[in-house]
C-alpha cells in the first residue's frame, strides 16, 4: 500500500524516546522528512544521523512552545503533518492531586497541543495533505479512579481534537486522536516485570505478559500494544489513504473498551 508520504514533512513532538521515537522512525521509513523534538539538548543526543532536523524546547511552557514553533518555521517552509505525541502523566489521586498538579496536567497534555496547533496551522492549511494526529489514552473515555488530573486533561484533549476538526472544515486538514491502552515500552516492561517476579508470574516480561494483561489491562488479546503497532496507526492516519477519517478518537486497546 502506497501511503504517499514520500517527500512529506512531518513534525513529531516528544520524539526523543519511547513511542514518539518509534513514530519518527516509522515516518522516516515511509519516506517522509521528519523534524524531531526533545525537551533539552541532552535529549537530542538520542537521534542518529537519519534525523538532522531537530528542535528543542519545553512544551509545557508558553515560551518553550513559542521557541519550538519558531524553530520549525525556520527549518521548513512546508509542513504537512503535525504529530502531537508529547504528553506526560503524574501520580496522584483525589486526595493528593492539588491545584498545581491539575494545572500542570493541562499544561503538559492540553495547552502544549493547542499552542503548537495554533502556531503551525498556517503551514498545515497550505498543504494539500494536512494532518494533525494527537496522542491520547484509553482513559480519555474510561478514566481510572487514580490520576484524575491526568485523565481529565486527556478527556479535554479528546474534545479539543473534535473542535479543531470542525474549525478546519473546508481546509482539507484532518484532525484525529489515537488513544492507546497500556503500551509495551522499556519502562513499562521493567516496572511490570518487577511486579510479576514478586507475584511469581515469571522472571521475564514475555513469561508474565498474559498475567500482567489480565490483572492490569484486561483485553481479549491478552497482551499489551507494542510501540510499533501504535506508530503504524499514527502513520496511516497521516497518510493519503486516511483522507476521510476526521475528528475521531481511535482506540488501540486490543478490545479492552468492549469489556464491561
Amino acid at each position: 500500500m502506497d501511503l504517499q508520504l514520500t517527500g512529506r514533512t512531518v513534525f513529531v513532538t516528544g520524539s526523543h524516546r519511547g513511542t514518539g521515537l518509534t513514530i519518527a522512525q516509522r515516518f522516516h521509513e515511509a519516506g517522509a522528512s521528519v523534524i524531531v523534538h526533545g525537551h533539552d539538548e541532552a535529549a537530542l543526543s538520542n537521534f542518529d544521523e537519519r534525523f538532522s532536523s531537530r528542535v528543542v524546547g519545553e512544551l509545557w511552557t508558553e515560551s518553550g512552545c513559542s521557541a519550538v514553533i519558531e524553530q520549525v518555521l525556520t527549518l521548513t517552509k512546508h509542513l504537512d503533518i503535525l504529530i502531537n505525541n508529547y504528553g506526560t502523566a503524574s501520580r496522584g489521586d483525589w486526595l493528593t492531586a492539588d491545584s498545581d498538579a491539575w494545572r500542570e496536567a493541562y499544561e503538559h497534555n492540553v495547552l502544549s497541543v493547542s499552542r503548537l496547533s495554533q502556531g503551525l496551522l498556517s503551514r498545515l492549511k497550505a498543504s494539500d495533505q494536512g494532518r494533525i494526529v494527537n496522542l491520547g489514552t484509553l482513559g480519555s473515555t474510561r478514566p481510572n479512579a487514580r490520576m484524575p488530573h491526568y485523565y481529565a486533561a486527556k478527556g479535554a484533549l479528546a474534545n479539543l481534537t473534535v473542535s479543531l476538526a470542525k474549525a478546519l472544515a473546508g481546509t482539507g486538514v484532518t484532525v484525529n486522536l489515537v488513544s492507546p491502552g497500556l503500551i509495551r515500552t522499556p519502562e513499562v516492561e521493567a516496572s511490570y516485570t518487577t511486579i510479576a517476579q514478586a507475584k511469581g508470574w515469571g522472571n521475564t516480561f514475555a513469561e508474565a505478559e498474559a498475567n500482567i494483561a489480565e490483572h492490569y489491562f484486561d483485553n481479549p488479546l491478552g497482551r499489551l500494544a507494542t510501540r510499533e503497532e501504535v506508530a503504524d496507526l499514527v502513520v496511516f492516519l497521516a497518510s493519503a489513504r486516511a483522507g476521510f477519517i476526521n475528528g475521531q478518537n481511535i482506540g488501540i486497546d486490543g478490545g479492552a473498551l468492549g469489556i464491561v
